[in-house]
């Protein structure tokens, strides 16, 4: 049994349209030019205060901490009420998690978005009972890609960190994978803003389709019967 992570924005969720909507919403009402979607999604992923920061930067504009946080508070308070307007799991998601879930692996949620948000996002969509555990930057005081959010995600799953595998989409999940030393799959239609074989994961997917293939090859000494058990096709 292996404790699958999950990263949250861009991974299991296509966030952005709610996300990017936030973001143009509280700029125009600080009297700030809106940030087109395309250029607007890869911003995504290390937290909403990284995006606003980023947005800022786009723009040329200096921001101070008391800046970037008035913006945030902002930003959270319209998000909250718009979480899921038009956000929506990626295609084929719940098939490989049922898949997965059958098999006996516990699955988690490692995010760098408030645990509360996470929580009210994949309650919404109907989601949050899949996972063990939906952990975000405030459920330790840490962020990725510092590991340690992923050990403690794990170990409050019930699962060991020597025994998990990282899923998520940017560098950011990347970098924590590695300094964890556990293998990270990568999916291609997150919000990277470089191609995403080009930060080097162990295995890349297209789609959720691929995903329980791409963690048994992942496996070490893995044998013909026990990958059948591995993907939930006992018997």
């Amino acid at each position: 049994m292996l404790t699958i992570v999950f990263d949250l924005d861009g991974t299991l969720i296509d966030t952005a349209p709610d996300l990017i909507a936030t973001l143009n919403h509280i700029l125009a009402q600080h009297g700030l030019p809106e940030i087109p979607y395309d250029t607007a999604r890869p911003l995504i992923g290390g937290g909403a205060k990284s995006m606003i920061e980023r947005a800022l930067a786009l723009e040329g504009r200096g921001s101070s901490t008391a800046d970037v946080d008035r913006l945030y508070t902002a930003f959270v308070a319209h998000y909250a009420e718009h979480i899921a307007d038009r956000s929506r799991p990626f295609p084929q998601l719940e098939a490989a998690l049922d898949r997965l879930a059958e098999a006996g692996h516990r699955l988690a949620v490692c995010t760098n978005k408030l645990e509360w948000l996470s929580k009210r996002l994949l309650d919404t969509l109907q989601l949050a009972q899949r996972f063990a555990v939906i952990c975000g930057q405030d459920t330790f005081g840490i962020q990725k890609p510092d590991p340690e959010i992923f050990r403690q995600t794990v170990i409050r799953a019930g699962g060991e960190p020597v025994r998990a595998v990282m899923v998520g989409d940017s560098l950011t999940d990347i970098r924590t994978a590695r300094a964890a030393n556990v293998p990270v799959i990568a999916v291609d239609f997150g919000y990277t803003d470089v191609p995403i074989a080009t930060l080097r994961p162990d295995r890349i997917i297209s789609s959720f389709a691929q995903l329980p293939a791409a963690i048994i090859d992942l496996r070490p000494g893995k044998k013909a019967m026990d990958d059948q058990d591995f993907i939930g096709h006992k018997g």
